[in-house]
C-alpha cells in the first residue's frame, strides 16, 4: 500500500491591523462657557464628515462628534477607549476641525507662558492633556492627527481676519479677548487641569507634557530629547504654523479643502511628507501647514497616507 504523504501545515495568516478613527467638528461652541461667545463657523462639521468618509474608505471604524456632541467628556472617552483597544501595528486616525485657543501656562514650561488648546463645546482641551492621552496608546500603534484649527505660540499675532463677503472665509482662532475672558472666568478649572496632568505624568512615568509637546501643531526643538520615549508613533499635520491663522470656508476649511484636493479620492500615491508639501503648495503663505512626529515614526512617514 502506498504511504500517504503528510499535508504541510498552513502558515497562519497575520491578523489585519485594527483601525479606529475619531472625527471632531464644531461649527459653534457653548456661549455659557466661553463668556457669551459662540464662535460660529461654517465648514467644520463638513470637514469631520469628509474625514469620516476617508476613514470608512480605508476600512476604519469611525466615531464622529459634531458641535454640541463634542464635549470634553465625549472626546476624552473616545480617546481612552481607542487607547485601550488598539495594539502594536494598529492604526488610529484623529481629526479636529474648529477653533484653536490658549490658556495661561501655570506649570512653567511654555516659553511664551501659553498652552494651546482645541475649543470643544463645553471647555477647551489643553495640549498637555492631548499629549498625555496619546501617551497612553500602546507601543507600535500608528496615530495620524490632522488639526484644522489655529494654534498660536504667542498672544501677539495678526488681527482676526473678517469675511470679505457674506459667507466668506473667517478665522478659526478664538479672539484673544475671548480667550482671556474664558480663562479668567474658569481660571481654577484650567489651572487645575494642567496641574493634574503634570502630577499624572510624574506618577505614571511619562515625560512632562509641556516639555514634550509645547504646541500640538508645532515642531519644537525641545521634542528631540523625549521623542524616543514616546511609545506610539505619531504624525501630526496641522492647518497652519503657530503664528498663523487657519481659515474657515463655505464648504471646507482651507486646509481640509486643499487636503481633499491632494488626496483626490485616493488617487494620491506619495508618502506623508510629500502629502504635506503638496497641501502647503496650494495654500497662501499666510497659512503654511506644519508636520511633526513623536515616537519612532521614520517608517510611518514613508507610508501612503491613511494606510491601515
Amino acid at each position: 500500500m502506498p504511504t500517504k504523504t503528510a499535508t504541510p501545515a498552513k502558515k497562519a495568516t497575520p491578523a489585519k491591523p485594527a483601525a479606529l478613527s475619531l472625527h471632531i467638528g464644531l461649527n459653534a461652541v457653548s456661549p455659557t462657557h466661553y463668556g457669551g461667545w459662540s464662535g460660529d463657523l461654517a465648514a467644520c462639521e463638513a470637514d469631520a464628515d469628509d474625514m469620516q468618509a476617508i476613514a470608512k474608505s480605508k476600512g476604519m471604524k469611525p466615531t464622529v462628534l459634531m458641535t454640541a456632541q463634542a464635549t470634553r467628556a465625549a472626546v476624552l472617552a473616545a480617546l481612552r477607549k481607542a487607547a485601550k483597544t488598539l495594539k502594536k501595528g494598529d492604526f488610529f486616525f484623529l481629526t479636529f476641525s474648529g477653533h484653536g485657543g490658549q490658556v495661561a501656562d501655570v506649570t512653567g514650561e511654555e516659553i511664551d507662558r501659553k498652552d494651546e488648546t482645541w475649543c470643544l463645546w463645553d471647555s477647551q482641551l489643553i495640549d498637555d492633556e492631548l499629549y498625555l492621552e496619546l501617551s497612553r496608546f500602546a507601543a507600535g500603534v500608528r496615530i495620524l492627527v490632522l488639526s484644522d484649527s489655529c494654534h498660536s505660540g504667542t498672544v501677539t499675532r495678526d488681527a482676526v481676519p473678517t469675511p470679505t463677503q457674506p459667507g466668506g472665509a473667517r478665522s478659526r482662532m478664538m479672539p484673544p479677548a475671548i480667550a482671556l475672558r474664558t480663562y479668567r472666568n474658569h481660571k481654577a478649572f484650567y489651572d487645575g487641569l494642567q496641574q493634574d496632568v503634570a502630577a499624572s505624568a510624574v506618577k505614571s512615568g511619562f515625560i512632562d507634557p509641556d516639555a514634550a509637546l509645547a504646541q500640538v501643531a508645532v515642531t519644537s526643538t525641545r521634542l528631540t530629547t523625549v521623542v524616543n520615549s514616546f511609545a506610539p508613533s505619531v504624525i501630526l499635520i496641522s492647518g497652519c504654523q503657530d503664528n498663523q491663522t487657519a481659515m474657515d470656508g463655505d464648504f471646507n476649511g482651507a486646509f481640509t479643502g486643499r487636503l481633499l484636493q491632494v488626496w483626490n479620492n485616493g488617487r494620491f500615491s506619495g508618502n506623508y511628507t510629500q502629502f504635506r508639501h503638496l497641501i502647503a503648495a496650494g495654500l497662501p503663505p499666510t497659512q503654511s501647514p506644519n508636520l511633526f512626529v513623536l515616537g519612532s515614526a521614520a517608517s510611518f512617514l514613508t507610508q501612503r497616507p491613511f494606510t491601515v
